[in-house]
């Protein structure tokens, strides 16, 4: 899933970076609010973490411009602010989540996969279709009672086609989801990545829509 970390914090925005990728997920960090909004405009995202005290535009004002303009990403605000006012403030406004600083790594991905989550309606932590279920917390998939691990790569890919069964996905679609910016993204490497899901899945797990891009089943 593709994340936009706007963190003003030097050692903060490396340290949750770092700990994003580690975990599969892509990662955009911008450092100030007129750049988390110019993002916004020219590339798709998963969720965004939120910092409030900010150059430029506080988030509070970058909050008030995406949900102004109907923007409606999923955002979880980070933030050292602890006053009750603030955080009130802050979901009043449309954040899906408030977490104070300092925070837990395995909280704040557990917090964000939530967000991700309800706004794709599902509230659970596994993902079905009936035939494939994935566990985001565990980052395994379940075939035919079998349990089968799958590479950062792989889950971030399926992930992606799991939270929208019945849709298709294009290349670019899934690239954008899979890799941040300055990437290099060989030419061949969703194929790649879906030919190793289908060895382990089943060559029916994944179909190609030909000339537009890849899908799951809806449940049936």
């Amino acid at each position: 899933m593709r994340t936009l970390l706007v963190e003003d914090d030097l050692m903060i925005g490396e340290v949750v970076t770092r700990s994003l990728k580690d975990c599969a997920y892509a990662v955009d960090w911008v450092q100030n609010g007129n750049d988390a909004l110019e993002a916004l405009d020219r590339q798709h995202y998963d969720v965004m973490l939120l910092d409030l005290v900010l150059p430029g535009q506080d988030g509070m004002q970058v909050l008030r411009k995406m949900r102004g303009g109907n923007h409606m990403l999923p955002v979880l605000i980070i933030s050292a602010r602890d006053a009750i006012e603030d955080r009130i403030a802050g979901l009043d406004l449309g954040a899906d989540d408030y977490i104070l600083k300092p925070f837990d790594m395995a909280e704040l991905l557990a917090r964000m996969r939530a967000v991700i989550r309800r706004r794709a309606g599902n509230a659970r932590s596994v993902l079905s279709n009936g035939v494939i279920s994935l566990d985001l917390g565990t980052h395994e998939a379940t075939v035919r009672d079998a349990v089968v691990p799958l590479s950062n790569r792989e889950f971030s890919l399926l992930q992606a086609l799991m939270l929208r069964p019945g849709a298709i996905l294009s290349r670019a679609e899934l690239e954008d989801r899979l890799y941040g910016w300055g990437a290099e993204v060989a030419s061949n490497a969703i194929e790649f990545l879906i030919h190793a899901l289908r060895k382990k899945l089943g060559g029916e797990a994944i179909k190609n829509v030909r000339g537009i891009g890849w899908m799951v089943s809806r449940e049936g």
